[in-house]
């Protein structure tokens, strides 16, 4: 198969799909907490959002004016060749997403503050690679929006303060937050392994569906403890009051340092936008996130 334009190709439809259509998670938990908020306020807010998904579905256009910072995931089977040409395929398939979909040019040279017009740049769109067994390619695209990523944190915490500690952090994070994220968020934890390695993980726990659970029986209550802490804050959805400050909390780890306990949080907006394809062996290409296509 010719990889590139393959990879170009399923590229541009990943980043079209997720700008225009929710993963269906994503919608049924904020279909749920419309129906299941008490806060007027925030039950009006949901069912705008809710109308704007619909709207976005409807006529094809990107749910957010902030079309995000593009990021791709790629499980590469070891066996597929030309592996070199997979990232000028996504540099080529944002530029023309970037036009055609639209997207929003957000890419900008941090030192002279210009933008580069196609959400291109040095080390964007950035792409984290995995080597897997087989004989098949999976991307994943993640257009990160401004005001979630803003408020990402990252602490090195005293290993003696453990589980609590973490927990505080966490919270923390999420009241400080605010509204600024535009909740009500997901959430990506993570903690171990060094600074970049926590945020690299925690950034890449947003990837799994809300509606799936750690399949560490601990994680997973942590999982579901931290979702209830965080919504006992009562920001709710876009800050104004209620019972959904987060749809959703997936937590990952690494083994860490005797010495460090680093914690990061992760946000992702109520537009929590993640689109996954494979392409196999025989050049089929099949969709994960949205399977109807």
């Amino acid at each position: 198969m010719d990889i590139e334009s393959l990879t170009e190709k399923v590229g541009y439809d990943l980043l079209r799909l997720a700008v225009t259509e929710l993963p269906r998670d994503v919608k049924e938990a904020l279909q749920k907490a419309h129906r299941e908020e008490t806060s007027e306020a925030g039950k009006t807010q949901l069912k705008a959002i809710l109308e704007n998904i619909q709207l976005a579905e409807r006529t094809h256009t990107p749910m957010c004016q902030d079309t995000g910072t593009i990021i791709f995931y790629i499980r590469a089977g070891a066996e597929v060749g030309r592996l070199e040409k997979v990232e000028n395929a996504l540099i080529e398939a944002t530029r023309r997403a970037t036009v055609e979909v639209p997207l929003r040019p957000n890419a900008v040279d941090p030192f002279v503050g210009k933008n580069t017009g196609d959400n291109t740049g040095r080390n964007i769109p950035f792409v984290n690679w995995e080597i897997v067994p087989g004989n098949s390619l999976e991307i994943t695209v993640l257009p990160k929006g401004g005001g979630s990523e803003n408020v990402c944190m990252l602490g090195m915490l005293v290993p003696g303060e453990g589980l609590q500690g973490l927990k505080k952090f966490v919270v923390d994070a999420v009241m400080k937050a605010g509204a600024k994220p535009c909740p009500p968020n997901i959430l990506g934890v993570a903690v171990g392994g060094g600074a970049d390695v926590a945020l690299k993980l925690a950034k890449k726990a947003l990837l799994r569906p809300i509606d799936q659970h750690n399949s560490d029986p601990e994680i997973s209550e942590l999982e579901r403890e931290l979702l209830e802490a965080a919504n006992l804050t009562g920001i709710g959805p876009m800050g104004l009051g209620g019972r959904f400050t987060v749809l959703g909390v997936n937590v990952d780890y690494a083994a860490r340092h005797p010495a460090s306990y680093p914690a990061a949080v992760a946000f992702n907006c109520w537009a929590a936008r993640r689109a996954t394809a494979r392409i196999l062996e025989n050049g089929e290409v099949e969709h994960i996130t949205h399977r109807n296509r």
